[in-house]
C-alpha cells in the first residue's frame, strides 16, 4: 500500500507494521535504499493508500 504525504507526494510503500504504533516502509521504494519508519500518529486516514498529516519535507526531516 502506498504512503502519501499531505502534499500528495508518494513517500514510500508499506512493508509492515513494526510494533503497535509504527509503519515500516519498504526499502525497495526508498530513494536511499533504506527502511524508514512512520509513526501511526502521522496517519490522517487510510483508504486504498495511507494518507499522512505531514508534508513530504516534514516526513523526511523526521528520518
Amino acid at each position: 500500500m502506498d504512503v502519501i504525504a499531505s502534499d500528495r507526494q508518494k513517500i514510500g510503500t508499506v512493508d509492515h507494521l513494526d510494533g503497535p504504533d509504527t509503519i515500516k516502509l519498504a526499502k525497495t521504494t526508498s530513494p536511499d535504499g533504506q527502511h524508514h519508519f512512520v509513526p501511526l500518529a502521522w496517519v490522517d486516514h487510510v483508504d486504498t493508500h495511507v494518507h499522512l498529516n505531514r508534508t513530504t519535507a516534514q516526513v523526511m526531516s523526521g528520518w
